[in-house]
């Protein structure tokens, strides 16, 4: 083999791989620039889509016309013919599916069949929603999707896969005619400029070799003469210094890469222990941007141990820790599981929010569930413990809902907690300690029992001023499930209160007394008996309404 094809097989590779790497980093920097684009492109639409729908809305609200289906149809075409001046190119289309997958919206005129919205569907009866790739029929399309629940649509803002990505091709394309073209080049000048080589291009051969079986890049080849073949050998060592440096620098940041992401990785572990994924994904999702402060109705639920004080001084500390940590992670994992955020732990007890940094459909009914969810898990918890001879625990879960200030509270230089504060989470720890007195595991405020009362069984406790109030609230205690007894026992309840407000002592008297008949040893049917016969042998004064002053306890 001649020294000439010797030089090119040594040199080529390297000419290559250096336009190989530029050529293909500069299609993937372009494919993400344009693919970014492009995105936060139907990105926009979609957020100017939700915002138009969101004002007509808001417009039907505002003037009570949120149940009239006629004012709420106009609006519905209003969106329609908004989202039409969204689309501006001719494979662009926007759709939107009722919460029975059938087309309530669609900006074009070709008509779609129930096969068409087969894979759409599955997106909507999974509820994914941002960035989606799905078929419509035939054709392949990327998609921004989001629910707009006052309509119950499911909206897509959609472009041809096809279409989106065409600029990106063609700029792949055109790197790989210009990296074609330069190897090519390459290769007629070093054919060229080989066959001018003499005795010495050999040494420079030999060291290419060593470069290449010892991949060295720290070797150079010697200069020997101040000629062309000494400047293609000086040349020659500053392109391997070069792609020396380009290495390290590609080794580093290969290195800074894997440190970052699992430092953040290390992160997450250690913040998913505190935080629901919603939020963390939220807060990762922003980096630089903070969850700002904002005044917002939600669910705030409390639980306390009963008893917990006399139970430590009887147990080691690392037992205590133990029960508790055990005890904790059965909890923990039920508020999250229902979108909850356990926003701290005061001891034994435990306070969690519902309804943010994204509110639910029902936050309110997420936290009763959680509360019930909480008292089956804690009677196989202690089942648990009675056979390891552990011991065991009985809780009480208090809940409001209303109006909160919620978001990051602290010191940025400091510490900061992301948290709930306001006169609703006081009464919120208020009404948990009013279990015990009511003999109940869970209290709930008013506002709590007018969101959940059709779902679960209600049962009214009283009227009363907790303590740091100053009027009347009613509280009620609930459970999933009754049996016949219980439901009549609650229904003859609740008529003996209807007496007793009225100050018909003597009727309610007389019903409390069947609810004890049927439910032997029930506290509230007797704390009312009791006070029937108190009001009935010394009358309430005028201006009676039946509300007590309770402190919790």
């Amino acid at each position: 083999m001649t020294i000439r094809l010797k030089i090119i097989f040594i040199v080529l590779p390297l000419l290559v791989s250096t336009l190989l790497i530029s050529g293909i980093a500069s299609s993937l920097s372009a494919e993400v620039g344009i693919t970014k684009v492009a995105i936060d492109f139907l990105s926009f639409k979609a957020n100017e889509l939700f915002k138009y729908s969101d004002s007509q809305w808001d417009v039907l609200a505002s003037n009570g016309l949120d149940t009239n289906q006629e004012f709420i149809s106009v609006a519905k075409e209003s969106t329609l013919s908004y989202a039409r001046t969204l689309v501006k190119s001719p494979t662009e289309l926007i759709l939107a599916l009722d919460s029975q997958g059938n087309l309530a919206m669609n900006t074009s005129e070709k008509p779609l069949t129930q096969e068409d919205l087969s894979d759409l569907r599955a997106h909507q009866s999974t509820k994914a929603v941002g960035w989606q790739s799905f078929k419509l029929g035939p054709e392949d399309r990327v998609a921004q999707t989001f629910f707009f629940e006052p309509f119950q649509w499911y909206l897509v803002v959609s472009e041809a896969r096809e279409t989106f990505f065409a600029g990106v091709q063609e700029i792949i394309y055109q790197n790989y005619i210009i990296l074609g073209l330069s190897i090519l080049a390459a290769l007629v000048l070093l054919l060229w400029f080989a066959t001018f080589l003499t005795r010495p291009v050999r040494n420079m051969v030999q060291a290419m070799n060593v470069i290449i079986r010892d991949n060295n890049l720290a070797h150079r080849v010697d200069v020997e003469y101040k000629d062309e073949i000494g400047e293609m050998a000086q040349t020659f060592n500053l392109m391997v210094s070069d792609l020396e440096n380009a290495t390290t620098q590609i080794k580093n940041f290969a290195l800074q890469s894997v440190l970052a992401q699992k430092r953040e990785q290390k992160i997450r572990n250690i913040f998913q222990m505190y935080v629901p994924a919603h939020v963390l994904d939220e807060v990762m999702g922003n980096i630089g941007a903070h969850l700002t402060e904002k005044n917002t109705e939600l669910a705030i639920l409390f639980s306390d141990i009963r008893g917990f004080t006399t139970l430590s001084e009887t147990m080691a500390p690392d037992e205590l820790v133990k029960n508790l940590n055990k005890y904790f992670s059965v909890m923990v994992d039920i508020i999250m599981n229902k979108q909850g955020v356990v926003d701290k732990f005061i001891g034994d007890a435990i306070m969690a929010f519902f309804g943010a940094p994204v509110q639910g459909a029902n936050d309110a009914l997420a936290s009763v569930s959680v509360a019930l969810d909480m008292l089956e898990a804690l009677d196989v918890f202690n089942e648990e413990q009675k056979k390891s001879n552990k011991v065991q625990f009985q809780i009480g879960v208090g809940i409001n809902y209303g109006l909160v200030t919620v978001g990051n509270i602290g010191s940025e230089q400091k510490k900061i907690n992301y948290t709930v504060i306001g006169d609703m989470v006081n009464l919120a720890s208020r009404l948990e300690g009013l279990c015990k007195q009511y003999h109940q595991k869970i209290v709930v405020s008013e506002s709590v029992y007018q969101r959940v009362g059709h779902y679960v069984y209600c049962r009214m406790l009283d009227r009363v001023i907790a303590k740091g109030k100053t009027t009347g609230e009613t509280i009620y205690t609930l459970k999933a499930r009754l049996t016949e007894t219980e439901k009549q026992a609650w229904a003859t309840y609740h008529t003996g209160l209807t007496h007793y407000y009225k100050k018909e002592f003597s009727k309610a008297k007389s019903l409390f007394t069947q609810v004890l008949a049927l439910l032997p040893g029930d506290f509230l049917a007797q704390e009312f008996l009791d006070r029937c016969n108190l009001y009935i042998s010394s009358p309430p004064p005028p201006g009676w309404t039946g509300v007590e002053e309770k402190h919790d306890k």
